[in-house]
């Protein structure tokens, strides 16, 4: 049995890795024709003589382990240009799978090489020496790894940072120029004429708030963007829409919808927002929404479905309470008349239809009427009038 770790073992692996070494430019020139046909570095901005010259150097670097049995880890080392290449690659915007693919390479180009010119005598030699190759090149794919995460990080820390500042400017700023607007959609990645959605909430809701941006803020392969903002205890999150709107609307049409990850947080809710200048605005609009929310909320809140508890607190707000002036008109009523008269108004008001109302309650329409009458005596409030009517509904909101 030969032993392949004698002297002359030793001599003929060396004399092998000096072969390797002489066939750099056919090493990189398999390796950048392999690695163009993944798809994201044919379409990437790493060149292919960047591509080229990288795996001569990276080639080079690795022959020089092979000899030595170990990565480099000097300054100049394999491990050290292992770190340089994982953050150049990270900061090329390459995906990690593709950089995995492409790394991968490495071995299977080396090995195939050495096969070539490897003499049938030299089989048992190379069988033992392919744990060395691996771990060779697994070290230099593992540094590659580290360094290419590492600068991932660090990219998405700087961007979150620079984003929270311009995210700030935009909303602490009570008049926005056009030149700001412009500045800001350019750090968040969206037109300045963007239609977005807005949330707000505090306490526990503001909490989930912050959990589900940080959960699904990134947009990488998510519908919805999320962006955040905190100030003065009160958390936001806007969104910019799929497409511009020619002219706002009520609430965020089936093809907008809200982002699944909000669905069920209680918080005030502008479903559209046409630009970023409005943002401001917005905001103060969905914090008093937030506001308003009770405890059998269980979703956000939006002005359409909130106007007249919105009305309603403004005018208290103001010193007019209509809910009191309605409490005390109703206090001449007897027995269960007042609970008979409040629940039939209740379901005139959403039908505005004397019959609908009489068929839900299950009596004639007469009583209907004989009951709405009632009820204007005793408030002055004609329900047969639109203006009268949306006093009461702001009243009972």
């Amino acid at each position: 049995m030969h032993n392949f770790e004698s002297p002359g073992g030793a001599v003929r692996w060396v004399e092998l890795v000096d072969q390797l070494e002489d066939r750099l430019d056919k090493l990189a020139q398999t390796f950048t024709a392999q690695v163009r046909q993944i798809p994201e570095y044919g379409e990437s901005q790493v060149t292919v003589p960047e591509i080229r010259d990288t795996a001569r150097e990276t080639f080079r670097r690795l022959i020089h382990g092979l000899r030595g049995g170990q990565a480099d880890n000097g300054r100049d080392g394999l491990l050290a240009f292992a770190s340089d290449l994982g953050s150049k690659r990270a900061r090329a915007g390459i995906p990690p799978e593709s950089l995995t693919s492409a790394v991968r390479l490495d071995f299977s180009i080396l090995w195939a090489e050495l096969l070539e010119i490897a003499a049938p005598d030299d089989a048992g030699l190379l069988a033992s020496r392919v744990d060395q190759v691996w771990r060779v090149v697994d070290g230099f794919a593992t540094r590659t790894h580290m360094s290419y995460l590492t600068e991932r990080v660090r990219m998405a820390q700087e961007e979150s940072s620079i984003q929270r500042e311009f995210i700030a400017r935009l909303f602490n700023q009570s008049t926005l120029s056009a030149e700001t607007s412009s500045q800001v959609g350019s750090a968040l990645g969206i037109s300045p004429d963007s239609w977005c959605g807005l949330v707000a909430a505090s306490g526990e809701a503001g909490t989930r708030l912050r959990a589900a941006s940080a959960q699904f803020g990134s947009g990488l392969q998510l519908r919805h963007r999320l962006f955040l903002h905190e100030s003065g205890g009160t958390t936001y999150l806007f969104w910019p829409l799929p497409a511009p709107r020619t002219a706002p609307r009520a609430a965020a049409a089936p093809d907008q919808p809200l982002p699944p990850a909000l669905a069920d947080i209680p918080c005030g809710f502008v479903p559209e927002v046409h630009g970023l200048r409005a943002l401001p605005a917005a905001a103060r609009t969905a914090e008093s929404l937030a506001a308003l929310l009770r405890p059998n909320d269980a979703g956000p809140l939006s002005a359409d479905a909130a106007w007249a508890r919105l009305a309603n607190q403004n005018l208290q707000d103001a010193g007019l309470d209509l809910t009191a002036q309605v409490e005390e008109a109703l206090e001449e009523c007897r027995g269960g008349e007042r609970e008979r008269l409040m629940e039939t108004v209740r379901h005139f008001l959403s039908t505005g239809n004397i019959t609908a109302t009489a068929e839900q309650l299950f009596c004639h329409r007469n009583t209907i009427l004989n009951r709405l009458n009632r009820f204007q005596e005793l408030t002055g409030i004609d329900l047969t009038v639109p203006s009268k009517a949306a006093r009461l509904v702001v009243a009972w909101a």
